[in-house]
């Protein structure tokens, strides 16, 4: 399975991401990947502490509309990292996670179930919740290579969803991140190593990167990590960077069988 993660500094400015989130699929279609991933906040990544000036419908809204017709032009798995889910009759939003299909059909849709809501070492306050309506249910769905699970950024640092994603079959587990830069720099890798070993499965990480407010600043390092815990993809310093990571899933079965821990589980 060849996954294509793209970088980006999202803004604000809806029109403005998608237009350069277009270029960069289309130039990660270039590469023959079987699966784009996008960035958690692709379309629109807010002010910190600002009420969401968007929102739109994860099936009918026009910028996912314009998303889908796009993965059916190219005939490739699109994964939209998360947009502001509009919910009906309410000022809040769902930070939510799309995969469409080929064919450009909704696949499936996760909720960001954990919230982002800590002070940061500067001082800094990020609390998504005041804004943010948290999901419930945990997303597995199926592609022509294999079961895949969603997850979004804070997600990573609760391994109890992970093994229930990979309890429920998947073999590819993704994480678009907004992760931001002082916490990146000392937990990223970590975490998605450790996740992509306790679980053996793939992970692959499609993130933000640099300066998007004078308050908010991303990480990037996208990353994929094989079932053994190596880095087989890690995208550069730099918007736009795009990189590609072929998933060997027979290796992943391999792994499996060798070390077969996922049997031995006692406690769930």
């Amino acid at each position: 399975m060849r996954v294509a993660l793209v970088q980006m500094t999202s803004s604000d400015r809806p029109d403005d991401n998608l237009a350069r989130a277009e270029t960069l699929i289309r130039q990660a279609a270039e590469k023959e990947p079987d699966l784009i991933a996008l960035p958690e906040n692709f379309l629109y990544l807010r002010a910190e502490g600002d009420r969401p000036g968007f929102s739109e419908d994860a099936e009918t809204g026009e910028h996912v509309g314009l998303l889908r017709s796009l993965a059916r032009e190219l005939g490739v798995w699109l994964l939209a990292g998360s947009i502001p889910e509009r919910i009906e009759g309410s000022d809040r939003v769902h930070n939510t996670c799309l995969l469409l299909g080929r064919r450009g059909d909704l696949h499936a849709a996760y909720r960001k179930i954990h919230l982002f809501d800590v002070t940061l070492p500067n001082g800094v306050e990020l609390k998504e919740s005041r804004h943010v309506e948290p999901g419930s249910e945990v997303v597995t769905a199926d592609t022509e290579l294999c079961r895949v699970g969603l997850s979004i950024c804070y997600d990573l640092r609760f391994p109890e969803l992970y093994r229930k994603l990979t309890k429920a079959g998947a073999e590819v587990i993704f994480v678009p991140s907004a992760f931001t830069a002082q916490t990146g720099k000392d937990h990223w890798h970590v975490l998605l190593r450790a996740r992509a070993i306790e679980n053996q499965v793939f992970v692959a990480a499609p993130a933000q990167y640099g300066s998007h407010s004078d308050k908010r600043q991303s990480y990037g390092h996208s990353l994929a990590v094989d079932p053994w815990g190596a880095v087989v993809a890690e995208a550069p310093d730099r918007e736009g960077a795009i990189v590609v990571a072929d998933l060997d899933l027979e290796r992943l079965r391999e792994i499996r069988r060798k070390l077969p821990c996922l049997e031995h589980t006692r406690l769930i």
